[in-house]
C-alpha cells in the first residue's frame, strides 16, 4: 500500500497541480511523494508511489481516474473473446516511466532505507477489467470465472505474465523487495481461490528474480491465508481481521509476517496508538520476521502527527 497519501499536506499540494495518473507518470513528481513519508514519518522502508492498475491501461481498456469515484475502465471485459482478446504487452516500453522513478527514488535514498515496490494480483486486476471499477460483491467477476473457466484462464495468465515483467521491471530498476497485492480476493471462498485464482499468483511469484523478498497481502483474507502461502511469498501481509500471533503460528515459522494495525487506529488518540502497536508486538513476541505495519491503507483523515508518533512508538517499543 502507498505510504504517500491525501493525509499528507505535502501531497495534497502536489495534487492539487497533478492529476493522479499524471502524477504516477510523472517520474520526478513520484519519486518526490515516495520520498516524502521517509523525510516525514521515518519509517524504515520507502514504498513506490504507483498504482496497481497502470498495468492495465497499455491493454486498451480505456483507464481512467475520476476524481471522487476512483478508477473505471471504460471498456470492461465481459465476453470470452474479449478476455482471449487482451494483447501481449511490452512493460518496458508502456511502463518506462515507472522504472525512472524506481531510479531516482534509490539515487535519493542512497543506503538510507530500501525500496519497496508492488503491483497488483491476477485476480484483482481482473475484478477491475470484469467489474468496470471497485465492487462489493463482484458478482460479474464470480459469474465470469465460473460460466468462462478457460476465458477466464487465459486472462489471468496473460495479466500473471504482465505482472511478473512488470515486477521484475522494477526489480532490474532497483527496489529490493516487491508486494503482490490482491486487494480483493477476500471476496472469494478458499474452494474458488484454489481453483480460480492460486495458479495464477504462484505463477506471477515463480516468475520474479530469485533473491528479491516477495511480500504477498490481500485484505479479507483471514480465510485464505494458508492457500496464499501455499501460492508463494516470503511473507505473507495480515490485515486487522486476524490475531497476529494465533495467525503467525498458523503459517508456521518458515514464513514471515506483515501487519497488521487497523489503520483506523490512528484516528484514535496517542495513548490509544500506543496500546494497539504494544498489542501487535505482543503478538509476534520479538519473534525474527515480522515487519510492523498497517493492515490496509492510511485513511486521508488521519493527522500526520499521529502516523509520525506510531513509527515512533514501534521503533521505542522493538529497542527494549
Amino acid at each position: 500500500m502507498r505510504q504517500a497519501g491525501r493525509y499528507m499536506p505535502e501531497y495534497r499540494a502536489v495534487r492539487a497541480r497533478l492529476g493522479f495518473l499524471e502524477l504516477c507518470k510523472s517520474p520526478e513528481a513520484a519519486a518526490e511523494v515516495t520520498l516524502q513519508p521517509v523525510e516525514r514519518l521515518g519509517v524504515d522502508a520507502a514504498i513506490l508511489f504507483a498504482d496497481i492498475l497502470l498495468v492495465l491501461e497499455p491493454l486498451g481498456v480505456g483507464l481512467e481516474f475520476t476524481r471522487g469515484d476512483g478508477p473505471r475502465i471504460g471498456r470492461p471485459v465481459r465476453s470470452s473473446q474479449a478476455a482471449r482478446a487482451l494483447p501481449q504487452v511490452d512493460v518496458d516500453d508502456a511502463l518506462g516511466f515507472v522504472y525512472e522513478t524506481v531510479a531516482r527514488v534509490r539515487k535519493a535514498l542512497g543506503d538510507r532505507v530500501p525500496l519497496i515496490g508492488f503491483a497488483g494480483a491476477p485476480f484483482t486486476l481482473a475484478s477491475y477489467l470484469i467489474e468496470g471499477g471497485p465492487s462489493r460483491e463482484f458478482l460479474l467477476t464470480k459469474a465470469f470465472m465460473r460460466r468462462e473457466p478457460e476465458a477466464w484462464a487465459a486472462m489471468m495468465t496473460r495479466l500473471a505474465d504482465v505482472t511478473a515483467d512488470y515486477l521484475n521491471g522494477q526489480i532490474g530498476a532497483g527496489v529490493q523487495a516487491v508486494q503482490l497485492f490482491d486487494s480483493w480476493v477476500g471476496a472469494l471462498s478458499p474452494a474458488d481461490y484454489r481453483a480460480y485464482v492460486l495458479p495464477h499468483s504462484r505463477r506471477v511469484i515463480r516468475a520474479l528474480r530469485p533473491g528479491v523478498p516477495v511480500i504477498h497481502f490481500g485484505v479479507g483474507t483471514g480465510g485464505l491465508l494458508p492457500l496464499m502461502k501455499e501460492a508463494g511469498g516470503d511473507v505473507i501481509g495480515l490485515d486487522w481481521r486476524v490475531e497476529l500471533g494465533p495467525t503467525w503460528e498458523c503459517l508456521g515459522s518458515d514464513v514471515a509476517v506483515q501487519g497488521n494495525l487497523d489503520p483506523a487506529v490512528l484516528l484514535a488518540d496517542v495513548d490509544a496508538i500506543r496500546s494497539a502497536a504494544r498489542e501487535i508486538l505482543d503478538g509476534a513476541a520479538g519473534r525474527p520476521g515480522h515487519v510492523f505495519n498497517l493492515g490496509h491503507g492510511i485513511h486521508k483523515e488521519t493527522p500526520v502527527e499521529h502516523v509520525r508518533a506510531l513509527v515512533d512508538i514501534v521503533h521505542e517499543l522493538s529497542a527494549r
